[in-house]
C-alpha cells in the first residue's frame, strides 16, 4: 500500500437549517474524550470521557487522566469546529496541540490487535517501515506510509510509527488537518504514550500507558468518537453552542 487510509471518514455533523451554521458535534456522536487546560500556553492537563444514548445528555465515563500536551500549549486546528474566536492558530512546527473538534478515526500499535476487551475500533499494525510524513514538500505531507511499498518521491521530515522508546506502543490518530490537508496547517498528530508526567511533547496529547490501554478499549466505531481539546475559559464560552457536557468547572445552574 502507498498510503495507508484512516478508516471511516469524517464524523457526520447535524443537519441544520441553512441560515444556521452546523452544529459542530452530531446526533450520532455517542463518545467524547475532553482534554482542557488552565490557559493556551499550558503544556499539561486533563482528560474525561463521555458518553450518551439517544434518550439522555453526556454523562463521565471513568476517573480523570491527565495528560501532556505540546510543549507551547495548545492552538486552533482544523477539525469539525467552527471559528472559536481568539487564540494561536496552528502551524506546522509550533510544538502546540491542536485546538478543537477533531475525529478519530485510526488506532496503531506495535500489538498485532487491540487490547483485549476492545469494541472493534479500527486498528494498524505498524512496521519498521511505516511513518507519518511531516515535510511540507512532500505530496505525502500529513499521510501515514508505508516506505517499504510506497513509489520513491521523498519525504525528509517523518514520524516513525514504531519508536524504540515505547511512545508509539499504542496511538490512536487524531484528524487534525484532514481530510483536506493544507499544507503547512500541522501534521501527525496523535494521541500515545508518554515519556512520564509533566513532559510536554511536540504537539501530540501523551498519557499513561495503561491510560491509552483503557481508552482504546471503551471506543466504539458506531459511537463516531470525537475528541475536544481546548483552554479551560474558551471551552466555558463555547460549551453551550457547542452541545458540550457540563464540568466540574462550569458554574452552577441558576435556580
Amino acid at each position: 500500500m502507498c498510503c495507508i487510509a484512516l478508516a471511516l471518514g469524517p464524523a457526520p455533523r447535524a443537519a441544520a437549517a441553512p441560515s444556521e451554521p452546523a452544529a459542530p458535534i452530531a446526533a450520532s456522536v455517542h463518545q467524547l474524550l475532553l482534554v482542557t487546560a488552565p490557559a493556551w500556553n499550558s503544556s499539561a492537563g486533563t482528560l474525561q470521557r463521555y458518553e450518551r444514548d439517544d434518550a439522555s445528555g453526556w454523562r463521565e465515563v471513568g476517573t480523570v487522566i491527565p495528560v501532556d500536551l505540546g510543549r507551547r500549549g495548545l492552538a486552533w486546528g482544523r477539525g469539525l469546529h467552527p471559528d472559536g474566536g481568539v487564540g494561536p492558530i496552528k502551524h506546522e512546527g509550533d510544538a502546540r496541540s491542536p485546538a478543537g473538534i477533531f475525529a478519530l478515526r485510526t488506532a496503531f500499535g506495535v500489538a498485532p490487535s487491540l487490547p483485549v476487551g476492545g469494541r472493534g475500533f479500527p486498528y494498524l499494525q505498524t512496521t519498521r517501515s511505516m511513518y507519518c510524513v511531516e515535510d511540507t514538500r512532500s505530496p505525502h505531507y500529513n499521510e501515514l506510509i508505508d516506505a517499504a511499498q510506497t513509489k520513491r518521491v521523498g519525504w525528509q521530515r517523518w514520524s516513525p510509527l514504531r519508536r524504540a522508546d515505547g511512545l508509539f506502543r499504542f496511538g490512536i490518530v487524531v484528524h487534525q488537518n484532514a481530510p483536506d490537508v493544507v499544507v503547512g496547517a500541522g501534521s501527525c498528530v496523535f494521541l500515545h504514550v508518554w515519556r512520564g508526567p509533566r513532559q510536554p511533547t511536540v504537539g501530540c496529547t501523551a498519557m499513561a500507558p495503561e491510560s491509552i490501554e483503557e481508552i482504546l478499549r471503551w471506543l466504539d466505531p458506531k459511537a463516531y468518537p470525537l475528541l475536544v481539546q481546548l483552554p479551560e475559559s474558551t471551552y466555558e464560552a463555547v460549551r453551550t453552542a457547542w452541545s458540550l457536557p457540563r464540568t466540574d468547572m462550569d458554574p452552577p445552574a441558576s435556580q
